[in-house]
């Protein structure tokens, strides 16, 4: 039987079709990249050109995507971080240069290193040789030798062992070769959400210790438990509680960007009714950097029918109008009543807030001391390239007096 003309054409042509359709190959190529230079960090920024290739030219454009990633380098500090950036190779072309900023800056750093992360977000298109270059960075800086001991100030201001019409109830001198654990306990970790302000620091106990009759809280920038950064947090809860007195602590502070010591009370009932229902005294807070070191803050806490509160706004600061709180020691005061709260730096008194309101309750029970130096958190932020570690809170004596 012959077959009709019209159908063999078209049974022909749908064989073709199937064939050419079946065998049909999307073509690729192989992305690599040009050997990455050592890096030299200069005072400026710089920028580097990383230069990628195709083994062939295509006939459509070829995309793949860009990121970074922190290793001993960081982003914001050390670079320029790129998030899932598209770079493009035209079609017939087979190179492309992107532009990778090194932050400068004149602080010594040790050599350090980050990577770049190749994503291919159509598989098909191209292969990728390497999909992780690594980038280092070498630091031309001056090295800033930092003392491996404690500098100890030899000067600044004192108060006295004894006032008229009061005792003297309680103190640490710091005076014997190892810390009074009988006065102090230590708190070691990262705290709830970094001790409830995104602090960057693991709080450990070799971070304090005696040095030349001081005490020294000691900040490091070294990694441990899962942290960048190390100090110590030290309290008197159930070993010294008190209720009204005057305070005296003498100190010299840390300083730099992220750097936030503390010398504060919270109230005994805090694991029975939590906080800020306990209440907390701030006698002296210090946010690092700049000017900042310049100047401390005095500050209450409390909870007023279920609403934090706290006297933040209230003139709570005093600022030295030479140098800085690390030059030389300071006397940091409170004095404390049924009445009044006040604080003082050197004896100048610069806040009084009446304790005597209801909603001021928690101000009538006993507190306990911390002394602490935080590392980052909400308020300083972080350290950057111009912190110096390590940080050290020095610390000569803590007095408590009360009326006769």
């Amino acid at each position: 039987m012959k077959m009709p003309s019209v159908f063999l054409n078209f049974l022909i042509s749908s064989l073709l079709f199937f064939s050419c359709s079946s065998n049909e190959v999307v073509e690729t190529a192989k992305l690599s990249f040009s050997e990455v230079p050592l890096v030299t960090e200069a005072n400026s920024n710089l920028i580097v050109d990383l230069d990628f290739s195709l083994d062939k030219s295509l006939q459509q454009d070829v995309s793949f995507e860009l990121s970074t990633e922190d290793y001993t380098a960081t982003a914001g500090s050390d670079f320029v971080a790129l998030s899932n950036l598209v770079v493009t190779i035209p079609k017939g072309e087979t190179t492309v240069s992107v532009p990778i900023t090194i932050i400068g800056d004149d602080v010594h750093e040790e050599t350090e290193e980050f990577f770049i992360n190749i994503h291919d977000p159509n598989p098909s298109s191209i292969e990728i040789a390497q999909k992780v270059i690594s980038i280092t960075i070498l630091n031309d800086d001056e090295e800033v030798i930092v003392n491996p001991n404690p500098v100890i100030p030899e000067t600044g201001y004192s108060t006295p062992e004894s006032y008229s019409g009061m005792d003297l109830i309680w103190q640490d001198e710091f005076n014997s070769t190892e810390i009074n654990e009988a006065n102090w306990t230590f708190e070691i970790g990262t705290g709830s959400n970094g001790w409830g302000n995104n602090e960057l620091e693991y709080y450990r106990r070799e971070n304090a210790y005696i040095y030349e009759n001081n005490l020294i809280i000691e900040a490091k920038k070294e990694n441990f438990g899962g942290r960048s950064y190390t100090s110590s947090r030290m309290i008197t809860k159930d070993k010294f509680e008190f209720k009204y007195g005057r305070v005296d602590i003498r100190a010299a502070l840390p300083y730099g960007k992220g750097i936030w010591p503390a010398l504060w009370m919270l109230g005994e009932n805090i694991s029975t009714v939590g906080w800020p229902a306990c209440g907390e005294v701030d006698i002296m807070e210090l946010i690092g950097g700049g000017d900042n070191d310049a100047t401390v803050y005095g500050t209450l806490h409390w909870d007023n029918n279920g609403t934090y509160a706290c006297t933040c706004d209230q003139n709570n600061s005093y600022s030295l109008s030479n140098g800085v709180f690390a030059d030389q020691y300071h006397v940091f005061t409170l004095t404390w009543d049924e009445n009044f709260i006040k604080w003082y730096v050197d004896d100048n008194l610069y806040k009084t807030v009446d304790v005597t309101p209801a909603e001021l309750s928690e101000f009538h029970n006993n507190f306990f001391f911390i002394f602490n130096v935080a590392v980052g958190g909400n308020w300083p932020g972080s350290p950057d390239a111009t912190t110096v570690f390590p940080q050290r809170m020095i610390v000569d004596y803590i007095r408590v007096f009360q009326k006769q």
